[in-house]
């Protein structure tokens, strides 16, 4: 298959089909194409997040996309702080743009990558290398990870399942808008946390 027949082939309808076809193996390809754009990321997520939203429910299609999300994000951010320094690597720890991005990330920590990962079309795989590169404490990271892949993939479910009822229900929207603010404090409210744990420690 080549890259056009590829692109021809990547729809909702299509993904969804692929979904049901093994379905017999219970959530795993809701779990496992979300997963796989972590590491190949051409692959579209909205598109994958949609399709579960569709094959699953709301409910269960944003869980499973949000494991397959998150878990891969980890892996790219662990793979990236174990190999990070070998050679390959050090044109890119070298480019000033990068090296920007990471000392801003180490500053600033849970705040901007909670925003940077709720915003669907964020290049989430830099945001994964720049933060294995930098500093950043892992938990840090991962309760950015979490927060703001759910906030991301809440958004993209909520608009594949019923696009219709942002506008005709705004009070299931306030809803959702409300659900992100919340959960950005909870965030912050639990790194601040970890700082002073860290701070006691040292």
């Amino acid at each position: 298959m080549d890259l056009f027949s590829f692109e021809d082939w990547m729809t909702i309808e299509n993904v969804i089909e692929l979904i049901e076809k093994y379905r017999s193996i219970g959530p795993l390809p809701g779990i496992l194409l979300p997963f796989l754009e972590a590491f190949l990321p051409f692959l579209p997520l909205f598109l994958f997040v949609m399709a579960n939203a569709n094959a699953f429910g709301l409910g269960w299609g944003f869980l499973f996309s949000w494991i397959g999300a998150s878990w891969g994000a980890y892996f790219v951010f662990l793979l990236i702080r174990r190999f990070g320094k070998a050679r390959l690597f050090g044109p890119l720890r070298r480019n000033p743009k990068v090296q920007s991005l990471m000392a801003w990330v180490e500053k600033r920590g849970f705040g901007p990558l909670f925003l940077l990962l709720c915003f669907p079309f964020t290049p989430s795989a830099v945001v994964n290398i720049v933060a294995g590169l930098s500093g950043i404490g892992i938990y840090q990271y991962m309760l950015a990870v979490l927060t703001g892949k759910a906030v991301m993939i809440f958004i993209m479910s909520f608009i594949g399942y019923d696009v219709i009822s942002l506008i005709r229900q705004p009070v299931r929207t306030g809803i959702a808008l409300g659900a992100i603010v919340i959960l950005w404090y909870i965030g912050k409210r639990i790194e601040v946390k970890l700082k002073q744990k860290q701070y006691d420690r040292g």
